[in-house]
């Protein structure tokens, strides 16, 4: 067995998100990163195998927490742009959020690698454990992504593997 988790493609992860929300994704790559030091935070999942190592990270703007947490839900545009212009996620958008990136750790899972599945989802601005935060700057591989969601809004995506 693979002792690394794949990094999944660009297009896998747009594939993904466009089947789960049941719209359009317009993907662009090559994006600055995530970073969760900015004022507004960001959605942090930390990914684990069957023995609770730590395999891949993937984060999520405010912009885009709020916009796939409303668009998965079939919530109004207007409320994920609110909780944008407001700089705080709604807990529901949060929740639709966090479940989209337990249903990512799919992107993980292939043959010839480790079992992963989601460990624990950080909202935005919430302390971060120790052995996931030193990971966030670290050179890794990782697909770093704009993401635009037809009729809700666009965000960025950092999916990171360790």
């Amino acid at each position: 067995m693979n002792a690394k988790s794949p990094l999944p493609a660009a297009l896998e992860v747009r594939e993904l998100l466009e089947g789960l929300l049941g719209r359009d994704v317009e993907a662009q790559v090559g994006t600055p990163p995530v970073d969760t030091r900015v004022p507004a935070g960001a959605t942090v999942a930390a990914y684990v195998d069957d023995q609770l190592a730590l395999r891949a990270i993937v984060l999520m703007d405010l912009s885009l927490t709020a916009h796939s947490g409303a668009a998965i839900a079939l919530m109004p545009a207007a409320g994920a742009a609110d909780a944008v212009e407001k700089g705080m996620i709604t807990p529901a958008l949060y929740d639709n959020a966090a479940e989209i990136l337990n249903i990512m750790a799919s992107l993980f899972n292939k043959d010839d690698a480790p079992h992963v599945r989601l460990y624990e989802a950080y909202a935005p601005r919430e302390a971060l454990a120790a052995d996931i935060q030193r990971w966030l700057l670290a050179y890794v591989p990782r697909v770093d992504m704009e993401l635009t969601i037809a009729g809700y809004g666009t965000g960025s995506l950092s999916v990171m593997v360790i």
